[in-house]
């Protein structure tokens, strides 16, 4: 099991570097701006911040993530893709010895577009709600 986590990590690091590296860069900015943009809606709801919502929610929880996956569901699948893409072309054009790991893509997408938004979406609330708690 530790060697299965380790080889995750050191494959994580690699596709930090080489081919299509910029998504590392990309698919958080894109999950950023979609963030803000719900960050901007939830303001103007007066609802509460996404996260502590998901979290206080019980019954509505499958609602609130129906919410969160049109927003940034999209960016998911594309990170997915982008991840499924990159590893054809290290397994297969640059003949490394490396093999093709579906679950690391799940991995990636997921550090890269869920998690950015979900940050983010928090934290731009909270700024934005102050700034409207100063202009009232």
């Amino acid at each position: 099991m530790e060697d299965l986590f380790k080889r995750i990590w050191e494959n994580l690091i690699h596709r930090t570097e080489g081919p299509m590296h910029f998504r590392f860069v990309l698919q958080p900015a894109v999950s950023l701006f979609f963030a803000i943009r719900a960050a901007m809606r939830d303001t103007k709801n007066n609802t509460v911040p996404y996260f502590w919502r998901f979290m206080i929610s019980k019954g509505q929880r499958a609602e609130i993530a129906k919410e969160a996956w049109k927003d940034v569901g999209k960016v998911f699948i594309f990170g997915m893709v982008l991840d499924i893409i990159y590893q054809i072309i290290v397994v297969n054009i640059e003949k490394t010895k490396e093999r093709f790991y579906p679950l690391e893509s799940i991995i990636v997408a997921f550090a890269l577009a869920i998690l950015p938004y979900i940050i983010f979406r928090g934290a731009v609330n909270r700024v934005l709600r102050k700034i409207k708690a100063k202009e009232n």
